[in-house]
């Protein structure tokens, strides 16, 4: 069962490690940590994504900055309770974690498959330039009756098609995590710098 889980939900990214590692919490005696990697994209910008780290897979105290990893594991959420609201937080999860020398561009560096459903229905959309844009929220299983809710964004011919899925329909999405800055408004005064994470999808399935 938890094999079956464990496939619907996959990722892999290849980067340098852009952080110490930060104790996030503790699950029976084992402490989790974050730590961030810097993710290089085809064009010249680059991705900052969260790896939530067991200390059981490496030694959280030595200092790695710099170095490159790759990173196997799923793409989870969790409600964090702020400013009387819950706020989605994402990271990645690590299951398996290899240093290499250096970056490679023979492996593809930040790749996902999500097999999940649409849990809200899907907000379609043009840019100023005509550019097609459809936001998905996909809920993916997991063990013990817990799921994760993923961002998607979807361009051009896969957000048309994608306009028109129904909430609870079942998709299959490849594609790759990114990060985006934005600015969030807190009061009249103040806001905030913040980073959200979706799912870049290249391709997706609906499953009748």
């Amino acid at each position: 069962m938890a094999d079956k889980i464990i496939e619907n939900n996959q990722v892999q990214i290849m980067g340098e490690i852009a952080s110490d590692f930060k104790f996030s919490h503790q699950v029976f005696g084992e402490g989790f940590y974050l730590v961030d990697i810097r993710v290089k994209r085809l064009s010249d910008s680059e991705d900052i994504i969260p790896v939530m780290v067991s200390e059981r897979l490496i030694d959280v105290t030595q200092d790695y900055m710099g170095e490159f990893l790759m990173v196997t594991g799923q793409f989870r959420s969790y409600n964090r309770h702020e400013e009387k609201k819950n706020r989605l937080v994402l990271s990645v999860f690590a299951r398996e974690l290899v240093f290499v020398e250096q970056e490679d561009d023979s492996v593809k560096s930040n790749q996902i498959f999500l097999d999940g459903y649409i849990c809200k229905p899907p907000v379609y959309r043009k840019t100023p330039l005509g550019r097609e844009i459809a936001d998905l929220l996909i809920a993916v299983n997991r063990p013990y009756g817990k799921s994760d809710y993923i961002p998607c964004i979807c361009w051009g011919r896969n957000a048309r098609y994608a306009s028109v899925f129904q909430v609870g329909g079942h998709v299959l999405i490849w594609g790759r995590i990114q990060s985006r800055e934005y600015m969030k408004r807190l009061s009249e005064t103040e806001s905030e710098k913040r980073v959200a994470y979706e799912i870049s999808v290249s391709k997706l399935e609906y499953v009748d």
